[in-house]
């Protein structure tokens, strides 16, 4: 049973760490970059690939060339782990719990508190696809049906409900009727 509670953040207000310099680590900042690019993000690794190096000259990433050690998590408010490495995934996660601090570590579904699901992005529609961890190969597969079955269009009417919401006069429970009365009729034209 999926029990997860899925939330939205606004990393660009957050620090996040990401430990590991490698493939993973670099498949992690490019899914954190193509979401919140404006993310305040601190890499840590005894070695950083030039994919990465080249990244953080364009984004606020601080690369730091040394081992991880628990210093790294001060002022953090979220951790994500790409190292491949099982006993620093293991140091970093234990660390993090002492110090409240959210952690995910790449493909070990046991050491996260949270997971990153497949997200659809269209305009400012963002919806976010999780398998419990179980599965990331089909979550992405079904992301990639979303995106073709979503129209481009899609923008236009979020811009239009927005506009329709912000004339809408009243309290919070009328505001909710209208608009459902709306968006009724896009169910009923299916």
């Amino acid at each position: 049973m999926n029990n997860l509670f899925p939330v939205f953040l606004k990393l660009e207000q957050m620090n996040l760490l990401i430990v590991g310099g490698g493939y993973v680590g670099l498949e992690k900042l490019e899914a954190v970059l193509k979401n919140s690019p404006e993310t305040n993000i601190t890499m840590v690794a005894p070695e950083i690939s030039e994919e990465i190096r080249a990244l953080a000259a364009s984004y606020k990433i601080k690369l730091v060339l040394e081992a991880y050690k628990a210093e790294h998590l001060v002022g953090k408010n979220l951790v994500i782990v790409g190292t491949g490495i099982m006993a620093v995934s293991e140091q970093v996660q234990r660390d993090c719990r002492e110090h409240n601090i959210l952690v995910n570590v790449a493909d070990k579904p046991a050491l996260c508190d949270f997971y990153l699901g497949s997200v659809v992005k269209k305009g400012d529609l963002k919806v976010a696809i999780s398998t419990n961890g179980k599965s990331p190969t089909f979550a992405k597969r079904f992301r990639e049906i979303l995106e073709q079955v979503l129209p481009d269009s899609l923008q236009e009417t979020l811009d239009n409900l927005q506009e329709l919401r912000n004339r809408l006069k009243g309290d919070f429970e009328y505001k909710v009727e209208k608009l459902n009365e709306i968006t009724n009729v896009m169910k009923k034209n299916d």
